[in-house]
């Protein structure tokens, strides 16, 4: 079953969020079809940016959250339903700046949500400012000189902020970016993908990435040979795409017995006490 909705994407002719777009309504239509993914117990929410849009032409439930807080949202949807499959859109200049803290803290927690990041290394929505992971040098109306330090490295940051999964996609790689869609979905924890994403208005890289593109053909065996490696990947002047590292582990909603607290909730509550007992006279 399709996913999509009826409104009519208004991204840039040629943005490669249209590939985004369609290669998770693929996915979810296969797993959906084979029974391992429930769309009535699917939930999107996105953040703000050029790729918030994906949440109006997704006929999903969800929420269009606040800058950089997809993630707490996601938590908080987490907690008050443990049973529905939660998945994060959002940008570089969304999750990499003011979503920053949010996303360490998620993958130390574990908590069962996907994050997939359109990562096109500006602020495409406000017209192309410089954003987090922008390169050095890279020139906006910020930096018209060029950006001046180098780019924040997200694969490191969650190889080194202990997430469960971590992989890089390359948006015009429909096939493969299919493949890791549906590897994230399936995980068991905090799943996070960064989508390389050339901005055909503002900051098309795609003569900078097509020749140093690396598939990834099997994961890591641990957390320190997948950093040893993304070192070494840099200073090949090669681009990996595929997924870094992924292990099994409990959950935040696991470790926390969630179960224990939804009991506690069910109980009776003497609302006309809980008021005497906690507002000031």
């Amino acid at each position: 079953m399709t996913v999509r909705s009826e409104i009519l994407p208004s991204w840039c002719p040629g943005c490669s969020n249209f590939v985004i777009l369609n290669a998770f309504d693929s996915v979810i239509d296969e797993l959906s079809r084979d029974g391992k993914i429930d769309v009535r117990k699917l939930i999107v929410n996105s953040g703000i940016g050029c790729h918030g849009k994906i949440f109006d032409y997704l006929n999903i439930s969800g929420v269009n959250a606040l800058h950089g807080r997809s993630i707490p949202l996601s938590l908080g949807i987490k907690l008050a339903n443990k049973d529905l499959k939660v998945v994060c859109f959002v940008g570089d200049g969304d999750m990499y700046a003011e979503g920053l803290e949010h996303l360490i803290h998620a993958s130390r927690y574990n908590i069962d949500v996907k994050v997939f990041v359109h990562n096109n290394e500006t602020f495409a929505l406000t017209t192309g400012q410089s954003a987090p992971t922008s390169k050095k040098g890279f020139k906006s109306k910020v930096r018209p000189e060029g950006e001046r330090v180098e780019p924040l490295d997200p694969i490191l940051l969650l190889l080194a902020s202990n997430a469960s999964f971590v992989a890089r996609a390359y948006a015009l790689d429909q096939e493969s970016l299919k493949q890791i869609f549906k590897e994230a979905l399936l995980h068991k924890g905090f799943a996070v993908v960064d989508i390389l994403q050339p901005c055909v208005s503002f900051n098309d890289f795609r003569n900078e990435v097509r020749d140093r593109l690396m598939k990834i053909e099997n994961p890591l065996k641990s957390r320190e040979e997948a950093i040893s490696f993304h070192f070494q990947s840099i200073k090949d002047g090669k681009i990996p795409i595929g997924v870094y590292f992924k292990e099994e582990r409990k959950t935040f909603e696991e470790v926390e017995q969630i179960e224990k607290v939804y009991s506690r909730l069910k109980r009776k509550i003497d609302l006309k006490k809980l008021i005497e007992d906690f507002v000031i006279q």
